[in-house]
């Protein structure tokens, strides 16, 4: 046998036993007349120690050939280590070795495989196998391994069945961009890649299967940035004979579950916002609320003064950072150079400092009195010490922007604290949403989602202000899952494709199959799908989800590390019917 134990597994305990260890040389000390190595493997770091006395001559000189992440196995005695190291768990004990073997020799690694290493991300990305025997790594997708066996036995434990849906669909027009694949037997025909289990969880309920979920991958072709990949991870649900109030209700349960037995935290209560009040106090649909900074509108009490650049906005909106009122001239010139950033967009904002006096000095004291900025302070909730910044502009817009400020001060002020989990349901979405280049509505979740049933009457006579019987579910100002309660009736999602502008024979040829299936007794049903990457990189203290992908795409969607996406010999192109443009 290669071991008889793991190199994170002996204590004293084990002393005086005689023991075979495998892993790779994480680092050499040589003496001359004693060599100490550190052997890793998965499960920690044990020291081997060689002694020019004690140990064999011919181990004792291989010994000295071994460079870093050489793969080796030793077989020698548990001994009292004289040094100890308190950092490690093994660090009570070393292996005196009395035989080695080289089981293979290894290239200087491109960085160091340390938990602070000198590789950058590129680097490291390139080589991620290397990567991936650093503690940060390793450790990262082990947490990941935790999560989801949590997932898996919470839900079973609950009746949910998991069942594997089809990787080779049919592209559908909605939702992101679908990575298509070409059929070799079928010239001029391609799969889709599935961006959701969406349709076939939804013919699961059709069969009967009453609970279902699956841990699986889904794939979109769209825009990266750290918290999206092209292919990434969902805990996909559906339920049978259900309505919002059993989703939520379960799948709170989960949340809680997953945070008191993967992180420790007891969390009791989970608030519920509409969509419009989550616009209008936080700017976005998935609010942080572990801190407060909540929006105050202040049209009312800001226009009328004489101030341009307020009286011809249609918003003027402001928050009180809490504390920020001694902010010098300087740092909050840097705030407004930051809000002018090309990504940010805003052409400046107005400041009001509320002095721990009871004083108010502003940016604008020319064109507002003590008592008008003493009525921005009641409007943003600030108190004495607080700093209030103001922006003004069209409203979605300035709501946008202001989000973004209301974060990156957050940030500034260490208020959003990776220990702390705040969970909220965003509920009653808009059901449609209106496109000015297509001049048609687009469904704002999917086209299955059913509308509030007392909204219904609304989709003939002002389809825009319907709602969807929808939900969200954000943790720290993220969302890690959405799902809505689906439409089962025939007619009514007949009605719903001619909302979206599909005549009868395009939704007979995208969704007939599942027009079909709901002739035959579909039942009411209601699902929800977590982002499972960012639902793991959170509960890790984090939101960069990258780190907790065994092999992620970088933002350009490439892996750097096998060259892909790549070009196909002519002879596969041709056998795919596919001419390449040059």
């Amino acid at each position: 046998m290669y071991r008889s134990h793991t190199c994170g597994e002996l204590r004293h305990s084990h002393t005086g036993h005689e023991v075979t260890l495998a892993g790779w040389v994480q680092k050499t000390r040589d003496k001359g007349f004693m060599i100490w190595i550190d052997i890793r493997d998965r499960y920690g770091i044990t020291q081997l120690i060689f002694d020019e006395e004690r140990t064999p001559q011919n181990v004792f000189e291989k010994a000295k050939t071994l460079g870093r992440e050489f793969v080796i196995q030793v077989t020698g005695t548990v001994i009292e280590r004289e040094s100890k190291n308190k950092n490690i768990p093994t660090g009570d004990i070393e292996i005196l070795v009395t035989d080695l073997h080289v089981l293979n020799t290894a290239t200087l690694p491109p960085f160091t495989i340390e938990d602070n290493t000198d590789g950058g991300e590129d680097i490291r990305m390139k080589y991620r196998y290397l990567d991936i025997r650093r503690n940060p790594v390793k450790d990262k997708l082990i947490f990941r391994h935790q999560v989801a066996m949590q997932v898996r036995n919470y839900l079973s434990q609950q009746g949910f069945i998991e069942v594997e849906t089809p990787y080779l669909i049919k592209s559908t027009p909605e939702g992101a961009r679908d990575f298509v694949v070409p059929s070799r037997m079928n010239e001029g025909q391609f799969y889709a890649l599935p961006q959701s289990p969406q349709t076939f969880k939804q013919l699961l309920m059709v069969g009967g299967m009453d609970r279902y979920f699956q841990i699986v991958k889904c794939f979109r072709d769209e825009d990266l940035r750290a918290d999206r990949q092209p292919e990434f991870t969902q805990i996909d649900c559906e339920m049978t004979f259900v309505e919002q109030e059993d989703i939520l209700g379960i799948f709170e349960k989960l949340t809680t579950h997953l945070l008191k037995e993967i992180k420790g935290v007891s969390v009791d209560t989970f608030p519920r916002m509409t969509y419009a009040d989550a616009m209008r106090k936080y700017g976005n649909d998935k609010p942080d609320i572990r801190f407060g900074m909540e929006f105050g509108e202040l049209n009312d009490v800001a226009k009328g003064k004489g101030f341009n650049v307020f009286d011809a906005q249609e918003l003027i909106v402001g928050i009180a950072v809490p504390g920020a009122s001694e902010y010098t001239r300087k740092q909050i010139d840097a705030i407004i150079d930051w809000v002018k950033r090309p990504q940010i967009g805003a052409n400046g904002l107005v400041w009001v400092k509320y002095n721990t006096d009871g004083t108010l000095k502003s940016s604008v004291d020319k064109f507002y009195s003590e008592k008008d900025l003493a009525q921005w302070a009641s409007a943003t909730g600030a108190s004495p010490g607080d700093l209030i910044l103001v922006m003004a502009g069209g409203a979605d817009k300035t709501r946008t922007q202001l989000s973004a400020l209301r974060m990156e001060m957050a940030e500034r002020l260490g208020l959003r604290k990776a220990d702390e989990f705040a969970p909220l349901w965003v509920v009653d979405f808009p059901l449609l949403e209106w496109d000015e280049d297509t001049a048609r509505y687009h469904a704002m979740h999917h086209p299955f989602t059913s509308p509030k049933p007392e909204d219904i009457a609304l989709l003939d006579t002002d389809p825009g202000n319907v709602r969807a019987n929808a939900y969200d579910l954000v943790l720290n100002g993220n969302e890690i899952g959405g799902g809505s309660v689906r439409i089962h009736d025939s007619a009514l999602q007949a009605r719903m494709f001619e909302l979206l502008g599909f005549t009868k024979e395009q939704a007979e040829a995208q969704f007939g199959f599942l027009m079909n299936a709901f002739q035959y007794g579909a039942p009411p049903h209601a699902g929800i799908a977590f982002g499972f990457d960012r639902l793991v990189a959170i509960l890790g203290g984090q939101e960069i989800i990258r780190d907790f992908i065994a092999f992620p795409k970088n933002n350009a969607g490439r892996d750097v590390m096998i060259n892909a996406p790549a070009t196909i010999d002519q002879e596969q192109l041709d056998e795919l019917h596919l001419v390449v443009k040059s």
